[in-house]
């Protein structure tokens, strides 16, 4: 069983490889489907309206022919010739009357016979009926009783009914015969039928034109997709679809470009964590280097000198590395656990918690109460880092304010010092990645603490401001818009002082408030 079914696989693969290229494209498959379909549709219709018309035609036929067999019989039954208005003497004067009354349709032949032979026929189109042996002999058979019949002629099929026509007292014998020529009748609707395939073969001809060129369209972001895929390397993630329409192809063509913006972010996230690391891990590892091959290991002192200055290039190592991870992480969705707080409570936690920082004037600027849907941890290591920025650039006894305010959209905590501000040549590049100020956190300083305060607020859909005053100090925004609060928070008495100038309805007013 197994072999056969190999075998099988083997034939199919066999055979899809034989085709082209082009058969095996959903295109072409779309279009041989409709054309397959459209093509029995339009058989299946021409067929039942054959087996309907032909139907029609025999009972119109049979209809014809019992109709004058009827105005035959109503004239024989009155018995009066319509022109004389005597009765009629001979069974002659009655066919040649009937004769002449009845027009015959257009295939339709009307013949009186006489004592077994043709007498009469009609000035129509008999085909010389009257004179073939094969029909006369047909109708003699009929004459004493009378009755339908079939009879195939050089013209065709023919359909004949015969009445016999008797007189008492009369010697002679005659009958009414009405012929009708079905093969002609029915070569009419065989020039309808061609006509029907003729206009069928070139609408199907048109539908396949049409159907390749629709599947083509709809198909084109299918096309797209597959070329961006060949095109696409590890170096070169900027292709997209070009994206029209709004059915389900434009939306896979849209998740797609969803997942090559993805793709793109990680890889140039993936590429500058390695190109930081390489390139502030350098001069640590340089320097480690140089003096373990300079170190006398005969000397005591060097050596401790040494193992000082090894320990605090790898701490200074170890925590470039954590916040590179930090950044790293930033564009994941499990950067965030958000969940709810009293923003006031916040704010008085990490006011307590940046204390120990250093020995500076440490004021709270506003407290706003309520709950709030943020990562807390995450906001506190963005104050926490504001606040070692303020407390490096200050002198002991300077102002370091931290402050929070809300409004219905986002909600707003700060760090403010009246440190010597940022110089307005670094305003601009201030939360770039290794940017450092003239004053910036010393030697030691990696140059990444405002970066991970933007990665943080950009995190959670929001934004760090600078609102800064050279020589007077600067003040450092976190600005989160809210989420829905998922839980009710308990209510919460507020003991601090408020300033409502501070609580500003927008960023602009806070600015002019601040400054």
């Amino acid at each position: 069983m197994k072999a056969k079914e190999r075998v099988t696989t083997d034939a199919a693969r066999m055979l899809r490889w034989r085709l082209p290229e082009q058969l095996r494209s959903v295109r072409i498959r779309i279009l041989a489907w409709v054309v397959i379909l459209t093509a029995a549709g339009l058989a299946s219709a021409g067929a039942a309206a054959y087996v309907v018309e032909g139907t029609r035609i025999d009972h119109r036929i049979d209809e014809a022919i019992r109709q004058e067999i009827q105005e035959f019989e109503e004239l024989q039954a009155k018995g009066v010739d319509p022109r004389t208005a005597e009765e009629f003497t001979s069974i002659d004067r009655l066919l040649r009357v009937a004769l002449t009354r009845n027009v015959p349709d257009e295939h339709e032949a009307i013949i009186g016979f006489l004592n077994g032979r043709p007498a009469y026929v009609h000035p129509g189109t008999s085909h010389n009926l009257d004179s073939n042996p094969s029909f006369i002999a047909a109708v003699t058979a009929l004459l004493p009783d009378g009755d339908f019949g079939t009879l195939n002629t050089a013209a065709g099929e023919v359909r004949y009914a015969v009445k016999p026509v008797l007189q008492s007292g009369a010697r002679s014998r005659g009958a009414y015969v009405v012929a009708y020529f079905v093969a002609q009748e029915e070569a009419e609707f065989h020039d309808v039928v061609r006509t029907y395939a003729v206009v069928a073969g070139c609408a199907l001809l048109a539908i396949a034109v049409g159907a390749y060129s629709v599947a083509g369209r709809l198909l084109r972001p299918v096309r797209d997709l597959r070329a961006a895929a060949q095109e696409i390397s590890d170096t070169d993630l900027t292709r997209r679809i070009a994206v029209e329409g709004n059915d389900d192809l434009s939306d896979l063509a849209q998740t797609f470009n969803a997942m090559l913006d993805r793709l793109e972010e990680a890889f140039a996230t993936q590429r500058r964590f390695l190109d930081d690391a390489g390139h502030e891990l350098r001069t640590p590892i340089t320097i480690v280097r140089g003096h373990l091959e300079l170190l006398d290991e005969r000397d005591p002192d060097e050596v401790a000198a040494t193992r000082a200055l090894v320990l605090d290039e790898i701490d200074r190592m170890s925590r470039l590395v954590e916040e590179l991870v930090i950044l790293a992480k930033a564009d994941r969705p499990d950067f965030l656990y958000p969940q709810q707080f009293d923003l006031g409570l916040f704010t008085d936690e990490v006011l307590e918690k940046s204390r120990a920082l250093g020995e500076r004037h440490w004021v709270l600027d506003a407290r706003a109460s309520g709950p709030v849907q943020a990562d807390a941890q995450r906001l506190t290591q963005a104050l926490l880092q504001l606040a070692t920025n303020a407390v490096q650039h200050t002198q002991p006894g300077d102002v370091v304010a931290i402050g929070s305010a809300a409004d219905g959209a986002a909600f707003r905590v700060w760090v403010r010092d009246s440190g010597p501000g940022v110089p307005v040549e670094y305003a601009d590049r201030i939360f770039e990645r290794f940017e450092r100020g003239p004053h910036e956190e010393g030697p030691d300083g990696s140059g990444l603490g405002l970066s991970i305060v933007r990665a943080i607020a950009e995190a959670h859909g929001g934004r760090v401001e600078l609102i800064n005053s050279p020589g007077k100090g600067a003040t450092f925004v976190v600005v989160v818009p809210r989420r829905p609060v998922t839980h009710p928070a308990p209510p919460v008495h507020d003991t601090a002082a408020f300033e409502p100038a501070l609580v500003a309805e927008d960023t602009t007013r806070f600015r002019q408030e601040v400054s």
